[in-house]
């Protein structure tokens, strides 16, 4: 059991005052038996007129904010503390139907997963699927605990951690193909293998704690992180991590679930100008414990 404790800061900044439209913020953490909540608090630069807060779709808790005049800077800091248990993958106790691959899930079950189970992005010629099935054993039944962790894995040992300026998430059959990406692209890409192969998966965005992060091989750390979930009869929702080959919640702080990453971006919004008042975005993310654990620095 961990006490861990998030500051994160997104500024945008712009070459002439400029009015903002509505913000949306996904920051607050899901409650649940592996990890609770103990505060969290968001300010706000210029002071907003009001925050109001909802849940979506997926239950995420979200915050809308507005904030009237004009300015050269907005600026968002949230600080959150949460008291987080550990879940790791010996732990899971997949229901005897499902503990080799394939298998099929509950059709009460099934009904609700569905959109989850279906492909979401082109591949006309299943290169995804077919890099999947390389995972399974030919004519005989797979372990399906072993099948993930191996697939896991292999995104992690055989493809490149590269930061990427630019907004939204690669394609998996791009991803596939250079054998690099971001947190957020090697999370789709095993979503999308993972769904070739039958499975329901989901996205999760939210943070990672890095007990060292000079020198550390833990990637994502210093930014929002990104992962991914599997539903397993008789485990629920499991978490994988590809980018750093995590399988379960270890050192992973869950924010937002979705069935897409479009549907889980941390911040979004807008402003009233033209695009060349637009100046610069920084973002920095600490993820510490009350043990004092060095930073993580943006």
């Amino acid at each position: 059991m961990t006490i861990f404790s998030v500051r994160h800061v997104t500024s945008y900044r712009y070459r002439r005052p400029v009015e903002f439209g509505l913000h949306r913020l996904l920051f607050r953490p899901r409650d649940s038996f592996d990890q609770r909540l103990l505060s969290a608090h968001l300010d706000v630069r210029p002071r907003p007129d009001h925050v109001r807060w909802i849940h979506d779709v997926f239950g995420n808790c979200i915050a809308l904010v507005t904030v009237s005049g004009s300015a050269r800077e907005l600026r968002f800091e949230t600080n959150i503390s949460l008291d987080h248990t550990p879940q790791v993958a010996v732990d899971f106790q997949i229901d005897d139907e499902a503990r080799t691959f394939p298998f099929a899930y509950d059709p009460e079950e099934a009904f609700d997963l569905q959109r989850t189970m279906q492909r979401h992005y082109p591949d006309p010629d299943d290169e995804v699927g077919k890099w999947a099935r390389r995972f399974t054993r030919i004519g005989q039944p797979t372990e399906t605990g072993h099948l993930l962790m191996t697939l896991c894995n292999a995104i992690h040992e055989s493809f490149t951690y590269a930061r990427r300026s630019e907004h939204g998430t690669q394609a998996p059959l791009e991803t596939l193909a250079l054998r690099r990406g971001t947190c957020r692209d090697f999370a789709l890409l095993m979503m999308e293998a993972v769904r070739s192969l039958g499975l329901a998966a989901r996205f999760v965005t939210g943070y990672i704690y890095v007990p060292d992060r000079d020198g550390s091989i833990t990637l994502g750390g210093g930014s929002t992180h990104a992962w991914c979930q599997v539903y397993l009869p008789g485990a629920g929702w499991v978490e994988f991590d590809p980018t750093n080959g995590i399988v379960g919640n270890r050192d992973l702080i869950r924010v937002g679930v979705a069935r897409d990453p479009s549907q889980a971006v941390p911040l979004s919004g807008s402003y009233n100008g033209d695009a060349s008042d637009f100046d610069s975005m920084h973002v920095q993310v600490n993820v510490t414990t009350n043990e004092g654990a060095d930073l993580l620095h943006g």
